[in-house]
């Protein structure tokens, strides 16, 4: 059975034993103790087995937060199948292209994405629906102590966990146990993750973040809240009904949150909360100072990672000081090559910096990664050569290192714009434009130009009261693209950093599902509405 090898159910039998009593889930109405969650994930796995299910098979899941997809997630697991999570919010030909790929044995689904279920009726084995095969799913509780009998799928593969897709299809990355349990331990070591914690599930569980997050508070034995799926409104109501002590979000996220309650009159106050842990990219500093205003009593940081690294590569308390009533962002003195500043590794984590150019004496390179967070391989291709020589993983990222140990984040190789013979990396403009107070949000991107071989664009969000161009002659807080180009000046950034142009941008930025900007959408419609064709990229 390999019980001394890593398995994301070993944490089911301390849940029974720490809080046999107490809540573990809860949605709605709907309440668990340990004892009726451990009972329904093994009654589960019992029916799974008794229907057919094998070793190795994969289960695709396509449905909405709850706590039975958490049951599911662990159930699949205890009988060495592999879950595949499927994106609620994908088109059916997204959904198509990932069940070619992962071949799954079954197909579970709620009523939300029930619809999806009849499209493969003939082409998948077994079907489920995520809630009524649960009607079982309290029982007696089982006689203490209880005992495990759980196993692996080949290669200790527990988990398909496809990535965001930024360009191109996602890809079907595989997890094994270890790889997920470790990166459990560093959130719970880092972020201070205990048994008295009651988690709000605000990532979805189809996500590695909503994943890693949600299996390091089973692990610490914590209470989970579930609503279906993100809203503001429904958020700050489970808070507040729940005591919620921690969360997790991206950006857009917690953006949503503070125009939610912008418009609801009154920051407010939530003082339950202890723990923000915010990645998929930084906070701006007016969201941050903002942040902290709402929870008062939260400690707040952010996470740098991604899908093949299981989660979470580094971290960084978020540098914020008290003075008198307010919070002030605390800057870094040393950012000679520019980027923005991650945070320093898990323990278990390894970085390198494969160098392809000098800055002031500080090597800027590929970020490449090795240690058991690693994913095994992506789903379905060939893994010869893969990890690199050595064990390394190519992030795709760009960076460098500091002699603190702290990892800058440049952005992402394929974005880099190639401007008159030099490199610039769009999240550094990005990080100085989003600092102007007018600004709501700015995405840059390269476009062709005949003489610098692509032009940095800024394409710009402008807040409410701020007036772009002379729009408005009454308005005394005005912008222009020559008032941001002064602005960056201003700011000390390199001239051929400085965008060419700032373009007024007015409506939301394309995202995906984590809340990663598309730059290649913003880029083709930049390039739309200027008449440049692809044939000169």
């Amino acid at each position: 059975m390999g019980y001394s090898k890593a398995h994301i159910c070993q944490c089911l039998s301390r849940i029974a034993t720490i809080r046999p009593d107490s809540p573990v889930t809860i949605y709605g109405n709907r309440l668990k103790t340990g004892n009726e969650f451990v009972t329904s994930v093994i009654s589960l796995a019992k029916e799974l087995s008794d229907s057919g299910l094998e070793r190795g098979d994969v289960v695709a899941i396509a449905a909405l937060n709850s706590d039975y997809y958490l049951e599911w997630l662990l159930a699949v697991a205890y009988v060495g199948a592999i879950a595949a999570p499927l994106n609620y919010r994908w088109s059916l030909e997204e959904v198509r292209s990932a069940i070619e790929l992962v071949q799954p044995a079954m197909l579970v689904v709620d009523n939300y994405c029930g619809p999806w279920a009849a499209k493969f009726q003939k082409t998948i084995k077994f079907h489920a629906n995520l809630a009524t095969n649960n009607n079982y799913a309290i029982r007696t509780p089982p006689p203490k102590p209880i005992e495990l009998d759980f196993i692996q799928a080949p290669e200790s593969i527990v988990l398909i966990c496809f990535t965001s897709g930024t360009t191109g299809k996602p890809k079907g990355v595989a997890i094994d146990h270890t790889a997920l349990i470790v990166q459990s331990l560093a959130k719970i070591a880092i972020v201070g993750y205990n048994e008295d914690d009651v988690y709000l599930h605000t990532a979805p569980l189809c996500h590695i973040g909503g994943i890693s997050s949600g299996l390091a508070m089973l692990m610490a034995r914590a209470c989970h809240v579930f609503i279906p799926k993100f809203e503001a409104k429904s958020v700050l109501q489970a808070i507040n009904q729940n005591n919620v002590t921690s969360f997790i979000t991206v950006p857009t996220m917690m953006a949503d949150l503070l125009s939610f309650l912008g418009k609801t009159g009154g920051e407010g106050r939530f003082k339950s909360v202890k723990k923000i842990l915010n990645g998929a990219g930084s906070l701006s500093d007016p969201i941050a100072r903002a942040v902290i205003n709402i929870f008062p009593h939260a400690k707040l940081l952010s996470a740098y990672g991604m899908t093949e690294a299981s989660s979470s590569l580094t971290f960084m308390p978020l540098p914020l000081r008290k003075n008198d009533d307010s919070y002030t962002i605390i800057s870094h003195s040393d950012n000679r090559p520019g980027g923005t500043c991650v945070g320093k590794p898990a323990p278990h984590v390894e970085l390198q910096i494969r160098e392809k150019a000098v800055i002031n004496s500080c090597p800027i390179g590929a970020i490449l990664t090795r240690g058991p967070h690693v994913m095994t391989k992506y789903w379905g291709e060939n893994s010869t050569g893969f990890p690199n020589k050595g064990g390394w993983l190519n992030t795709g990222d760009m960076g460098w290192i500091d002699e603190k140990g702290n990892l800058w984040l440049l952005g992402r190789e394929k974005d880099r714009i190639k401007t008159g013979g030099e490199n610039v990396f769009p999240q550094e403009v990005e990080a100085i434009l989003s600092r102007h107070p007018g600004i709501a949000g700015v995405v840059v991107v390269g476009i062709p130009d005949d003489r610098f071989t692509e032009a940095v664009i800024a394409c710009v969000r402008v807040k409410e009261k701020w007036s772009w161009g002379g729009d408005d002659p009454h308005a005394t807080l005005q912008l222009s693209s020559s008032l941001l180009r002064d602005y960056c000046k201003q700011q000390n950034l390199s001239g051929f950093k400085i965008p060419k142009i700032c373009l007024v941008w007015n409506k939301p930025f394309p995202l995906t599902s984590t809340g990663k900007v598309r730059r290649d959408e913003v880029r083709a419609q930049i390039m739309s509405i200027m008449h440049i064709k692809t044939s000169n990229l």
